[in-house]
């Protein structure tokens, strides 16, 4: 029997991998990805196309939209950290989830504190491509494409993650 994992996701990596057309790539599996109620309310203050799939995938059940019931770890976290941060780490500590999907470095930071399992966008997009669900022919083409949707990366660290792909 396979192992199902819990995500828990906020909204960075979820625009992001919206905008690379990469979302549903990564969500296609028996895992369970978890949408803090805060993120989805973030996100759907616009009506544009990452609300849009977002709703198609919330709709289809591939994504689960859910508030956590620590309520003081979130306010605390959210002293220094924003909404959607702070309800991202405390629903992943609330889950007990395997793997927690931040972009922001002081999120992740305070995520790692919690003993969380932190991932970001770029190790999703490697794990796509080592899954083969993706291919980067031109890393340097890719990287441009990065900069163009405002993802915010150094070359160097870039070139460390996907040196081998």
């Amino acid at each position: 029997m396979a192992i199902i994992l819990k995500i828990v996701i906020n909204s960075s990596p979820i625009i992001f991998l919206v905008r690379l057309q990469f979302l549903e790539l990564f969500i296609e599996s028996n895992d369970e990805f978890y949408l803090p109620q805060s993120v989805l309310n973030e996100i759907q203050a616009k009506s544009d196309e990452i609300n849009s799939v977002l709703a198609l995938l919330i709709t289809s059940k591939k994504l689960i939209v859910k508030s956590t019931n620590l309520s003081s770890l979130c306010n605390h976290l959210n002293l220094s950290l924003g909404l959607g941060e702070s309800e991202t780490i405390a629903l992943a500590t609330e889950l007990q989830a395997d793997f927690v999907i931040l972009d922001d470095l002081a999120a992740r930071k305070a995520a790692i504190n919690f003993g969380l399992n932190v991932k970001g966008t770029l190790a999703i997009i490697k794990k796509l491509t080592q899954a083969g669900k993706i291919e980067i022919n031109d890393s340097n083409e890719f990287y441009q494409k990065l900069l163009k949707i405002n993802f915010r990366i150094s070359r160097s660290i870039f070139d460390t993650i996907f040196s081998n792909s």
